[in-house]
């Protein structure tokens, strides 16, 4: 089984091109450095009562897996010093739910970035 973390994001308004563009460049490679897989990135295809809206999926192996990757990503220099400023400033609010799956259904779920 894996471990999916699922987090949306919906984006102060007008700012949603420039924060994929910082997570595309920036970001996603600082924490595939770190460990933490990307499975999925984009834009959300819908946005909900028309708010800028993007989604993160992330693949672990395990809970305590997870919490020790985020929280020495998180807690780290190159988060804090890199582009955490850049990300933050343009999220009005996130939300994130972890489900396990079967390996191959995070397979299916992988998108080359």
């Amino acid at each position: 089984m894996a471990i999916i973390e699922i987090r949306t994001y919906r984006l102060v308004p007008g700012t949603r091109d420039d924060f994929l563009r910082v997570m595309r460049e920036v970001a996603l490679p600082l924490l595939g450095e770190h460990g933490i897989s990307v499975v999925r990135f984009g834009p959300s295809l819908v946005d909900e009562e028309g708010h800028e809206e993007a989604y993160l999926v992330r693949r672990f192996a395990s809970v305590e897996e997870r919490a020790a990757l985020e929280d020495a990503f998180y807690g780290g220099d190159a988060w804090h010093k890199g582009p955490r400023e850049d990300v933050v400033s343009r999220i009005e609010t996130y939300h994130t739910i972890v489900i396990d799956v079967p390996d191959a259904v995070a397979d299916l779920l992988y998108q080359p970035l």
